[in-house]
């Protein structure tokens, strides 16, 4: 008998959950950084809760700037200090996560590593700087076509 009412609601749980997530965070924003070096590298980190590696970021935090997650988050994830002004390359739908997520992706060229990334931790599982063209086999495809379009060789989309 419990089973067939769970099976009964569990539609319209769904459907109550996701018209709360709509009231509550009617878009999410999250951010992504591409810090490059002089050498023709570029930082990736390899997060303990997903496969591959992936540029840096993450969410934004309520009543913060975009530029001002970046900054944090390339602190937190990599021990980078950002100097200057991060430069806002573009603005995604990741439309895999959500209709309703999209991901700001700021180019860095001006930074300093005062001391290395603090690794491991309960998020980051590895960090480094690879070359461009040389990147680990793992490397995620939007990460892939995000550096592609960075450096010019491929046209810059508006999905993830």
């Amino acid at each position: 008998m419990t089973r067939k009412i769970v099976r009964l609601f569990k539609p319209l749980i769904r459907r109550a959950i996701a018209l709360g997530t709509l009231l509550l965070r009617p878009m999410t924003v999250g951010v992504r950084g591409a810090v490059l070096d002089g050498e023709g590298r570029v930082f990736l980190v390899r997060h303990t809760y997903l496969p591959g590696w992936y540029l840096p970021g993450g969410g934004v935090d309520p009543g913060e700037t975009s530029q001002a997650a970046v900054i944090r988050e390339l602190r937190e994830e990599g021990n980078i200090e950002v100097e200057g002004r991060p430069e806002l390359f573009g603005l995604y739908l990741n439309a895999r996560l959500s209709r309703r997520n999209h991901v700001a992706l700021y180019v860095i060229r001006a930074w300093r590593q005062p001391e290395p990334p603090r690794l491991p931790n309960r998020e980051i599982a590895e960090a480094g700087f690879f070359r461009l063209d040389d990147l680990p086999a793992e490397t995620t495809p939007a990460t892939l076509r995000r550096l592609d379009e960075i450096g010019a060789e491929r046209q810059r989309d508006e999905i993830w």
